[in-house]
């Protein structure tokens, strides 16, 4: 969640930033208000208290009917005390419920508008020729098809649309392309990690979604369980409710997991294949660190993320993502979209947030502060503070339908990249099962 203090001292940064979103600025005044009277009523709460404890000393003095008459003043005071407590508790839940709402502050620069309005950084490689080379490309299902990898129609006769199963040798790509990615995590300092599927109410809200009102959630409900859309959402809870020791420099986690999205409003959209499916596999990079730090850090997980692409053999291009088309609890998002050759446009394979210390405050994950000296050489202990969290994305399903397409032959054989070879048993081409 954001800093109350923050906003209450600087209020316009935070309406900037809702109208960047084009949300409700507004909020900020309704958070102000709620905030104006959380804090006036504890003051009045404290006063009354102060009061009532001075009373009980005058009574436990007085004697005879001047202590009866005390006693019932006492009596008014101590319901007078009671309504006060109640009156700060729902001033207090008020604040909580808006404050909730109220998504991250964006970082200072980046686009205003909604999902066209991105700023587009660089674009890498050059997309492939396929009339240059005299044949026209097929699609990844029909790649996947030739190649007996993808069955979609037993997917769906088996769990619904979009569903799909991954056989042979294109399931083997995908595997082998989750390993070389978690392969690159490790070799950069991450912790390899396999997450729960399914998480509580408490961690789903604490990342930053809400379970109320996102339709792209699946809910268990017997069990009161949300089955997550990223491992990010399990790797966020990981440390909830716990202070870090980050002196040796950031926490990264490589999680691996299923993820599962209802694609809500998406009926008629990427109808055919793998590109927009409920169910898939992803390797996702979680990050905690110094909040001074997360912005050299979300370069870094840019610079992973690009690595992986090239190493894959894939044209791509670059956006810094607009403040409308951000999810709630992130500050600024880098997207990563491959050259789809079929489709003749970028596609979006993966992206990478800076969360601050949005989702840190929700789920009360905490770093301990150094400790100081005074001019008198005195030592005090440096306290607590939130830290910032970090995710992106280095190998997921979808990339499939990229590297297929990219790297098909005119017989319908795939030219493996080489990164993924040696998980693959050195092979070098699939190729079609007759």
């Amino acid at each position: 969640m954001i800093d109350i203090n923050d906003l209450r001292a600087d209020p316009e940064t935070y309406r900037a930033s809702q109208t960047a979103r084009g949300a409700d600025a507004g909020l900020v005044d309704r958070i102000l208000e709620a905030d104006s009277r959380r804090r006036g009523a504890i003051t009045d709460f404290e006063s009354l208290r102060a009061e009532q404890n001075a009373f009980g000393k005058k009574v436990a003095k007085a004697q005879g009917e001047e202590k009866q008459q005390l006693l019932a003043q006492v009596k008014q005071l101590a319901a007078d005390v009671k309504a006060a407590q109640a009156e700060a508790d729902a001033a207090e839940l008020t604040q909580q419920e808006l404050v909730a709402q109220f998504p991250n502050l964006i970082v200072e620069g980046i686009p205003s508008g909604g999902e066209d309005d991105f700023v587009l950084l660089r674009t890498e490689g050059t997309p492939r020729d396929f009339e240059a080379e005299g044949f026209e490309p097929r699609d990844h299902l029909e790649l996947g098809e030739l190649l007996d990898g993808i069955d979609m129609e037993r997917g769906a006769k088996v769990s619904g649309s979009r569903f799909y199963f991954l056989k042979r040798d294109v399931a083997r790509l995908e595997t082998a392309l989750l390993l070389a990615a978690q392969d690159l995590a490790l070799d950069n300092g991450f912790i390899p990690m396999s997450t729960p599927n399914l998480v509580r109410p408490a961690i789903m809200n604490g990342t930053g979604f809400d379970v109320e009102h996102d339709d792209e959630i699946y809910r268990v409900g017997k069990d009161d369980l949300y089955l997550v859309g990223t491992s990010e959402v399990a790797l966020a809870g990981y440390h909830a409710d716990e202070i870090l020791d980050l002196s040796d420099g950031p926490l990264r986690y490589a999680g691996w997991s299923s993820c599962y999205r209802r694609e809500a409003g998406s009926a008629g959209k990427d109808t055919r294949g793998i590109i927009r499916v409920h169910q898939f596999n992803k390797l996702e990079m979680f990050v905690y660190c110094h909040p001074e730090d997360a912005a050299a850090e979300h370069e870094r997980l840019l610079a992973w993320e690009e690595q992986m692409l090239r190493a894959c053999g894939l044209s791509y291009r670059v956006i810094d993502t607009a403040a409308g088309d951000l999810g709630t609890s992130a500050a600024r998002k880098f997207d990563c979209e491959a050259w789809i050759p079929t489709q003749g446009k970028y596609r979006e394979l993966t992206s990478t947030s800076n969360c601050t210390t949005y989702q840190a405050r929700r789920l009360n994950i905490r770093e301990r502060l150094p400790e100081t000296t005074d001019a008198q050489g005195r030592t005090k202990k440096g306290g607590t503070r939130a830290v910032a969290t970090l995710n992106g994305t280095l190998a997921t399903t979808r990339w499939l339908v990229a590297i297929l397409e990219t790297h098909q032959q005119q017989d319908g054989s795939v030219v493996v990249p080489e990164i993924l070879r040696p998980y693959l048993r050195g092979q070098e081409v699939l190729r079609p099962v007759e």
